[in-house]
């Protein structure tokens, strides 16, 4: 692997928690596709490519500031889940298995921004 963001951990999961919501709301209603679907979809794919811009710049102070945008899609997505089964697109096992999914990241994402200190 090429790039530094390729070996971390948090950016292999988000990626993989993003083809997950990908798949997931191809069940949403058509309606929605512009509105929650699309919305989802972009803060899902936001914590991703937020980890890999800040991992490409030269200090742990840019780092953290992009792992900070990251955590805050990733809350984010959580808050389109909880829509997401209020509207009762998915049902409560999904809603509970992706909230788990997203918790773990999150503190993932946290813990690194713990560990870079504080520049």
């Amino acid at each position: 692997m090429a790039f530094k963001f390729e070996n971390l951990k948090i950016w292999q999961l988000a990626l993989d928690l993003s083809g997950e919501v990908s798949d997931m709301v191809k069940s949403f209603p058509k309606d929605e596709l512009f509105i929650l679907t699309s919305q989802i979809k972009r803060a899902a794919d936001s914590v991703v490519l937020n980890i890999t811009e800040g991992s490409t710049l030269h200090s742990n102070a840019e780092f953290k500031r992009f792992l900070v945008m990251a955590n805050r899609s990733a809350l984010e997505v959580i808050s389109c889940f909880y829509l997401a089964r209020q509207r009762k697109f998915i049902d409560e096992t999904l809603f509970k298995e992706m909230y788990a999914k997203y918790e773990k990241l999150i503190v993932m994402i946290q813990a690194l921004i713990k560990s870079l200190g504080n520049e």
